[in-house]
């Protein structure tokens, strides 16, 4: 019980951190392209990665792990932050949380199929529930859409729940934080490659607000937040910590309330409290 409950606090730690990775591409996006973006977050973030890796002299992953972490770098750090870059570029953050609210879904789907979990009936109709009010609530509040943008999200969600459940899975051997670093390390030539072959042009009409986006999903999405997360899904279960994601378009709104002052509607405080609802459920029944 003590590990699972560790699991699940290490899990939300995780998803709070990822609740503001969305705007910051969004804001970052405005003064990068979203190939710059995604390979250079990569590689900010596999440098500090290298140097954990060197400092506590963790062992390298035997040959074969490596096709687990090319998994995980193809999910977590190519696909799912290239695909959302270029999604953002079609359709508003707000609206990109339709979609995430469908990441618990996929991430307990494929822990089902890479991690050999066998959640109860019961689990999966929480969490239909769960995800649905999620992106019922978002396609609710935004009035952007866009078919390229929509397809994008898609894919970024299926790759990003490959990328979770195969982390997890692979965390539970070499532990969360060595998984994380490893699989940036794997993808850091090729990141290293195409972060040089698209430079900006020119640096002086890159603005302090895409600096500072660039500079979140480097360190706190890329790395830190993976950190938690990938502990969290290993103690607590793939598909039951997964269901925190549902909280995370919330987070978002909740932070923007308090930083930014805008207005929090009573119908976010009921999704939210239903969302709470589904994911104690999920959380008994996993």
């Amino acid at each position: 019980m003590e590990r699972t409950t560790q699991g699940w606090g290490s899990g939300l730690i995780g998803v709070i951190i990822f609740s503001g990775s969305l705007p910051a591409t969004r804001v970052a996006v405005s003064g990068f392209t979203p190939l710059f973006l995604t390979s250079a977050r990569a590689v900010i973030a596999a440098v500090l990665a290298g140097a954990l890796l060197l400092a506590f002299r963790q062992k390298r992953p035997t040959s074969r792990d490596l096709r687990s972490l090319a998994t995980i770098a193809l999910g977590v750090v190519v696909g799912f932050p290239l695909l959302t870059a270029l999604a953002l570029q079609h359709i508003t953050s707000a609206h990109s949380i339709v979609f995430i609210g469908l990441l618990p879904l996929a991430t307990a789907t494929f822990g089902v199929l890479r991690g050999g979990e066998r959640p109860r009936p019961a689990f999966w109709l929480f969490s239909i529930l769960g995800a649905a009010s999620v992106a019922g609530f978002a396609l609710k509040q935004s009035a952007s859409a866009s078919l390229t943008g929509d397809l994008l999200m898609i894919g970024a969600v299926l790759l990003c729940g490959l990328g979770y459940a195969e982390g997890a899975t692979l965390s539970r051997r070499l532990g969360g934080w060595q998984v994380i670093s490893w699989a940036l390390i794997t993808a850091l030539p090729v990141m290293a490659i195409l972060a040089f072959a698209t430079l900006p042009e020119s640096w002086n009409q890159i603005g302090e607000p895409a600096w500072l986006g660039l500079a979140y999903v480097s360190v706190f999405s890329m790395l830190i937040g993976f950190i938690f997360w990938y502990r969290g899904l290993a103690l607590g279960g793939i598909a039951g910590v997964g269901q925190l994601q549902l909280l995370q378009p919330f987070f978002g709104l909740a932070l923007a309330g308090i930083l930014l002052g805008e207005p929090v509607a009573w119908s976010m405080i009921a999704v939210t409290a239903f969302v709470v609802f589904c994911v104690a459920g999920a959380k008994r029944f996993a």
